[in-house]
């Protein structure tokens, strides 16, 4: 569990750093791949919190 945790944790700090740089990109092309980068890896790390959630409460093994 404590693995989940810590890949979660990376999964969000990933996501925050991808945000910054989106915000400080002046290349539209880069914003856009930065942003797209960032959703995917908020909603992967969201993922990783359902599975935690799920075998917290006695559901399928992770």
């Amino acid at each position: 569990m404590q693995d989940m945790l810590t890949h979660l944790e990376k999964l969000r700090t990933d996501a925050a750093e991808c945000a910054l740089i989106r915000d400080l990109a002046t290349d539209i092309r880069k914003r856009e791949l930065f942003t797209k980068l960032a959703e995917h890896l908020a909603a992967l790390a969201a993922e990783v919190e359902k599975a935690i959630a799920a075998a917290g409460k006695g559901g399928e093994a992770v």
